[in-house]
């Protein structure tokens, strides 16, 4: 109930716990009791505990130069577009460095 809150944030944040040990009739009544309801982090997990974590990163698709890396957009009157990197480099050394945005 993110709305009784009054922040900012519309969405809550959603997070997914795995069951174990007991039938499948236990894992669900254990699910129900506890349902809405705030659980203690030492409950759940033990001191120096190792725990597993997966997390994914928001995606933006495919972006530019210009939005990726943030680099200055050209001015009006360029030829082929402005959003664009002008110079990747100086004439030598006569490769493309790894920091320069491309």
């Amino acid at each position: 109930q993110m709305k009784l809150l009054h922040r900012r944030q519309k969405k809550a944040h959603i997070m997914e716990v795995q069951l174990n040990g007991g039938s499948v009739a236990d894992k669900v009544d254990f699910a129900r009791k506890h349902f809405e309801q705030t659980i203690p982090v030492t409950d759940v997990f033990a001191m120096d505990e190792c725990i597993d974590i997966i997390g994914v990163t928001k995606g933006h698709g495919f972006k530019g130069v210009t939005s990726r890396w943030h680099t200055k957009k050209l001015p009006r009157k360029t030829h082929k577009g402005l959003r664009k990197v002008a110079c990747i480099g100086a004439w030598h050394p006569s490769r493309i460095q790894y920091t320069v945005p491309r």
